[in-house]
């Protein structure tokens, strides 16, 4: 049997369906894991689950996700139907379930969830913090630099400096009362207790990227953010991916297919973790900068009559073959020698 789930925040609608694809029966469950009980003993009736087609794996559906895989269940990852099947099909909560369910079925669906339930996981949730944090803390910068402008001549001088640090500790020492000193005073507490904030992330992110992949920042030019950041993307199973050239696509570095008639040609793929595009384009220019290995290919490239976008491209998917291969010799738990196995 194959089961069906269109997520949402507090309810998820599910369908189930046979191995012929005939619909069993459709329910919706609240979201909460005693009704994830609940909807196991519903489809228990039904007959013994197999796989199920979940939308949102990474969001509204990670929770339920997690609970069926720890079940046995081979559960796959499913996109929204396309605009086609919508317009031609309509759209409901049971619409989108018995799509995800036939997804499934038809061999459509391949992408095995994301896990978080590890180091990746706990990544994950420090730099969504400090990317709030480092969001937030430009804002108050920049609302700072715009009110230095209304201080009079005297003030302006004293206070104004082209560093954020100095500006804002500048700011911080304002005794005045009036309206634009306290607000400014405000902005400068504020961005003092962000910047200690993204610190102390910055802190925490780096020694558990150490204890994670420590390999991984022994590599020239990959600092903890964007190590941590790769990893988050690889996930806690990286085994899912199964080959370098899947973690490039995930990373929306692989070269795609773009041929038709007697034109045989690729394109840049511009999907992917946009995220880790970021990390990677950042980890190659730094290389560019500071490796002499890479300035030295980069060198033997430009030669050849490659431009600088086409060397950090190049460079983009050689990092992540050799970040994938970090990442999967962390991860992977040691075989066990068969001299060692436990008798059974």
């Amino acid at each position: 049997m194959t089961l069906g789930v269109d997520t949402h925040k507090d309810v998820h609608v599910v369908v189930a369906l046979d191995q012929l694809g005939r619909r069993l029966g459709v329910a919706d469950f609240p979201t909460d894991d005693a009704h994830h009980r609940a909807l196991w003993d519903w489809v228990a009736d039904f007959g013994e689950l197999r796989q199920a087609g979940v939308e949102g794996t990474g969001s509204f559906g990670y929770r339920l996700a997690q609970f069926l895989t720890g079940a046995g269940v081979a559960v796959f990852e499913v996109n929204r139907p396309n605009r086609t099947t919508r317009r031609r099909r309509g759209k409901s909560d049971p619409v989108d379930a018995e799509n995800a369910a036939r997804t499934v079925l038809s061999g459509d669906a391949t992408a095995t969830p994301k896990a978080r339930t590890g180091p990746a996981g706990q990544l994950r949730a420090l730099l969504v913090a400090r990317r709030s944090a480092v969001k937030s803390r430009v804002q108050a910068e920049l609302q700072l630099r715009s009110l230095v402008l209304e201080l009079d001549d005297a003030t302006r001088g004293r206070v104004d400096r082209r560093r954020a640090a100095d500006l804002v500790a500048a700011c911080a020492e304002l005794t005045a009362t009036d309206g634009t000193s306290l607000g400014l005073r405000a902005l400068a507490r504020r961005w003092q207790y962000l910047d200690r904030e993204v610190r102390d992330s910055d802190s925490a992110v780096e020694l558990l990227v150490r204890q994670t992949v420590p390999g991984l920042l022994a590599q020239p030019g990959i600092g903890p953010i964007c190590a941590a950041q790769l990893l988050v993307t690889a996930g806690d199973n990286p085994e899912r991916l199964g080959s370098e050239a899947a973690f490039a696509a995930l990373c929306g570095v692989s070269p795609v297919e773009h041929s038709s008639g007697k034109t045989q040609r690729h394109k840049l793929n511009r999907g992917g973790d946009r995220a880790a595009n970021s990390a990677l384009w950042t980890i190659a220019v730094n290389r560019l900068i500071h490796d002499p290995r890479t300035r030295e290919y980069a060198a033997r490239r430009t030669a050849t009559g490659s431009s600088r976008k086409e060397i950090i491209r190049l460079l983009k998917r050689y990092i992540a073959r050799q970040v994938f291969g970090e990442i999967i010799r962390a991860l992977t738990p040691p075989k066990t020698p068969a001299a060692e196995r436990p008798l059974t």
